[in-house]
């Protein structure tokens, strides 16, 4: 159905838009010509207005499929005029100057199916590149070149609004069974150099999706770099506030990266482990990364002082109330953190599991977790961009996740970080399958 309603609004707007040699060519009434340039024109309208939405009613899933269609009729349309215009040339067609005029109007009649695709996915994609964006606009108008970009984009926004309907129907399939409904809330510990913010969330799309199947969602809201016994403090306060506000008895833990040393001072240090159901680790540098190491020996001691300065400077006044540059980087080194799994055994009735990922590549990930990669695995072996998967094992070990795709799971792809789909890999669903399995282990 969708194809035939393609083909009819195609062969409709194909005459419109080639309307000023319609008029020129076919020889009917004045009047007639005029009725039906106005229906053509009415049907080009409701086309641009209520083009194919797709069968979902969400706003985004109509967004995403409607603009996919307008950019494919826009795409389609460049093709047919300029096949169309090699013939005219071919057959030294006469009438140049209605050749000009026509081929002036159809470019701006397919622009602005163009223009309206675009503003749709570019209001509601999470796929489409910002610079992918900002090349699009800069070369729409330039033959072939702007076929590729909108075959790109076509490709692009059709897949994301398949893995959008995907995830729809799973969520909708499960909503009853409400399988990330724990028996204790969750309690998200970020790494480190970030924060909890409003505006973007350190966990992108995740915290959304457990909540959406029934998860129970808190957050540390500690500073952004300081030794693990100074974070924990923090970290201990906010965990007995969350208990007394829901009056849960316990929390469970998802701590990433540096969060996880932090989560395990806290259960083991400061007596919290009556508190803690369960402690889930994702990648994590329980033994330590070579790269902190490397980069407190080879960095000069000025230059890591000024950059501790600004990132001080930066994050005071984005909210911490204290940060520490260099002890945050000097606690993640493998001496640092062998000191610290001393002072930290686990305690006895908190579950803890752990999981973590590796890159394929250096391509796998922007700056600076591709230039990590490749600093890590002539003696780490395989990694994340941050910390070899070795140092990421603790307690019960789900395994090193990887992708169908070139660029394998990053250190930052673990936690949602660019928000972008990755092949063969889908982080939300994994992070369900981490908080069902609680679920179903009672905690």
């Amino acid at each position: 159905m969708q194809y035939i309603k393609r083909a009819f609004f195609y062969g409709i707007l194909t005459v419109f838009i080639n309307s000023v040699l319609f008029c020129y060519a076919v020889p009917l009434h004045v009047l007639l010509k005029i009725l039906i340039l106005f229906l053509l024109t009415g049907t080009f309208v409701y086309y641009n207005i209520s083009p194919s939405a797709g069968k979902f009613s969400a706003k985004k899933h109509k967004a995403l499929f409607s603009g996919h269609e307008l950019l494919l009729a826009s795409g389609f349309f460049f093709v047919l005029q300029t096949g169309l215009y090699v013939y005219f040339a071919a057959i030294r067609y006469d009438h140049v100057l209605i050749l000009i005029i026509n081929g002036i109007v159809s470019l701006l009649l397919a622009f602005l199916l163009a223009l309206n695709g675009l503003i749709r996915v570019f209001a509601v994609s999470r796929q489409l590149s910002k610079l992918f964006r900002v090349i699009l606009l800069l070369f729409w108008w330039m033959p072939v070149v702007n076929i590729v970009l909108l075959s790109i984009a076509c490709v692009t926004v059709l897949t994301e609004y398949k893995f959008l309907v995907k995830k729809y129907r799973l969520n909708e399939g499960r909503k009853e069974k409400k399988v990330c409904q724990t028996k204790y809330p969750i309690l998200m510990i970020h790494g480190i150099f970030f924060r909890d913010w409003k505006l973007f969330n350190y966990w992108g799309r995740i915290p959304k999706e457990l909540t959406d199947n029934g998860a129970a969602i808190f957050y540390g809201n500690h500073n952004s770099s300081l030794p693990a016994e100074k974070t924990a403090e923090t970290l201990k306060q906010r965990i007995l506030d969350i208990v007394k506000e829901t009056g849960c008895e316990k929390v469970n833990i998802i701590a990433h990266s540096k969060g996880g040393m932090e989560a395990r001072y806290v259960i083991s240090c400061l007596d919290m482990d009556p508190y803690v159901a369960s402690l889930t680790t994702i990648n994590t540098p329980h033994k330590g990364t070579p790269l902190a190491g490397g980069a407190i020996e080879k960095i000069p001691k000025k230059v890591f002082s000024t950059v501790g300065k600004g990132y001080k400077g930066l994050y005071t006044k984005l909210g911490d109330e204290n940060c520490d540059f260099l002890a945050g980087v000097n606690e993640l080194t493998p001496e640092k953190c062998a000191e610290l799994n001393e002072k930290i055994p686990d305690c006895e009735g908190v579950y803890y599991q752990s999981a973590g990922s590796k890159m394929k590549s250096s391509s796998g990930a922007m700056f600076p977790l591709n230039a990590g990669y490749a600093m890590i695995k002539p003696s780490g072996g395989e990694n994340d961009g941050l910390v070899p998967t070795d140092s990421m094992v603790w307690g019960h070990f789900s395994g090193v996740l990887q992708s169908s795709g070139k660029k394998g799971i990053s250190h930052g792809d673990m936690i949602d970080l660019t928000r972008k789909n990755i092949p063969g890999f889908d982080v939300c669903e994994f992070y369900v399958g981490l908080v069902s399995g609680l679920k179903e282990k009672g905690l």
